[in-house]
């Protein structure tokens, strides 16, 4: 995948920089992230004249040919005139239609997806869906199976990206704002709007490079062990699926069929587990609003600008100056999305294997394929990482699917995807380093939990049918209140023995 960061990273040179915006790169203080970089604007010509890639002026304007300039001035006025969120997302549908026009790195444009191509894709889907009824108690999440072109896939995830990535670039557009005295703001007011109006530019124009860039590498929608597509949607690439198996040696069709059985196998999980959705993007907002920023470096910088000399303000950007710092918060943040998506992935890996392994050749080589694809850093792993500042460990993969495999041994399907019922029933991280002895603890507890809550139940039903109003009623009231309290206690100290 090419290196598009943005968010937290440098921008990339762009190729037709040549060995001028290489060099004029060596020059920008690569050594940092950076929050608000300036990348080249996509136009013909974008780092010549002076300050090159380092300038965003320079970038829109050096080198350009009159009938860009119009173009260049339309872009400028869009990014001034910003007055929305955080990310100026308008532009970033944009960016990323035009990045996927211009095709991938080895030359494959994007086109329309044909009728032979979505009866293939359907026609996966329902097979794919009929396998895992028999490895899943789990039923069918896909209520429609479609191919999307590149395009569309940006399209459709779109609102997803938007749902990731605000809450971060808020917390470091705030800290950006917060750094001048009050007094001092007050001064600032039309230059700190404009530097907002400029930074949601700059926000929308790198994510925009960066799915316009993923478009061309995933297969699905749920890639990233994130639920990127419509509900109710399994969604493949047939362009990008041809692509992904052309040096595999595996038929297409079994490539297809494979690729369809973790689609619909995420779908069954998004769709049947309801918290599951709000747990993993509450896990990203809550590592947003542990986003610090050193103000006193800020404060530093901040006094030594000219706002008369954009290349120097830009010198300060490459140079680490809204760097957000690691705090206990992001990182309490990280660790709870890392586990969530190790058992995430590491649940439908167990079942779309156990699906496949009887009925594909290919099922050991297509699984060990998409391990290394994970564990290596894949496309989705990437950009997410980039997106929003977190280093995803797919290495906890395997770890999180050897569990769910011992849960099946040990308790069957049901019992397997039982546990999906609440999160505080899932395996922690320090579960995943020792599987059987979650197996064997969880098995035991459960069972005792669920005899527990079944006569608490009972208890408040017989209640509620006394009669009103009498001594004994009342008594009894009591009595289960009481008796309901002690349960309720008693399932507590599991759960605190369980973890």
């Amino acid at each position: 995948m090419s290196d598009t960061p943005f968010g937290f990273g440098l921008p990339p040179e762009e190729p037709e920089n040549g060995d001028e915006g290489k060099k004029k790169g060596n020059q920008g203080g690569q050594g940092g992230p950076n929050p608000f970089g300036f990348p080249g604007m996509g136009l013909p010509g974008g780092a010549g004249g002076p300050g090159g890639a380092d300038n965003p002026f320079a970038a829109m304007f050096g080198s350009m040919n009159p009938n860009d300039l119009g173009a260049a001035f339309q872009q400028l006025g869009q990014m001034l005139s910003y007055e929305g969120g955080p990310v100026n997302w308008d532009m970033a549908k944009d960016i990323a239609r035009q990045t996927v026009a211009q095709g991938t790195a080895d030359g494959v444009k994007d086109s329309s997806v044909g009728i032979a191509e979505k009866s293939a894709v359907e026609e996966a889907v329902r097979l794919a869906d009929h396998w895992l009824d028999g490895v899943t108690s789990l039923p069918s999440g896909a209520t429609t199976a479609v191919a999307w072109s590149r395009a569309e896939w940006v399209e459709a995830t779109l609102p997803v990206w938007k749902e990731l990535v605000d809450p971060v670039a808020e917390r470091v557009g705030a800290a950006m704002g917060g750094v001048l005295p009050e007094e001092m703001q007050a001064m600032a007011g039309p230059l700190l709007g404009m530097m907002r109006s400029m930074g949601g530019a700059m926000f929308g124009q790198q994510i925009g490079q960066a799915v316009g860039t993923l478009a061309g590498e995933v297969v699905g929608s749920t890639d990233i062990g994130l639920p990127l597509g419509p509900a109710g949607k399994a969604a493949l690439l047939p362009l990008n699926i041809e692509a992904f198996g052309k040096d595999l040696s595996v038929p297409a069709d079994e490539v297809r069929l494979y690729l369809a059985l973790r689609e619909a196998a995420h779908a069954r999980l998004f769709a049947h587990v309801p918290w599951l959705r709000s747990h993993l993007f509450g896990a990203v907002e809550g590592y947003a609003r542990g986003i610090k920023v050193d103000t006193s470096k800020l404060e530093d910088v901040v006094g030594q600008l000219d706002p008369s000399n954009p290349e120097q303000l830009q010198e300060a950007l490459q140079g680490g100056m809204f760097q957000p710092q690691d705090t206990p918060e992001q990182k309490a943040a990280l660790a709870r999305l890392e586990t969530a998506l190790a058992l995430v992935e590491g649940w439908v890996d167990a079942v779309v294997h156990e699906a496949a392994k009887p009925r594909l050749a290919s099922a050991d080589a297509m699984r060990e394929t998409m391990r290394r694809r994970r564990a290596s850093g894949g496309p989705g792993e990437q950009t997410f990482a980039t997106l929003v500042g977190l280093e995803l460990r797919p290495r906890r993969l395997r770890d999180a699917s050897r569990l769910w495999a011992s849960l099946t041994d040990a308790r069957g399907v049901d019992g397997r995807d039982g546990l999906w019922e609440h999160p505080d029933m899932l395996p922690t991280a320090s579960d995943l380093d020792d599987p059987d002895g979650f197996v064997h603890r969880e098995q035991l507890d459960f069972s005792e939990i669920d005899k527990m809550l079944g006569e608490a139940a009972q208890k408040r039903d017989q209640g509620g049918q006394g009669p009103q109003g009498g001594t004994g009623s009342d008594s009894g009231s009591a009595s289960d209140s009481d008796s309901d309290s002690d349960s309720d206690s008693d399932s507590d100290g599991e759960g605190e023995t369980k973890k």
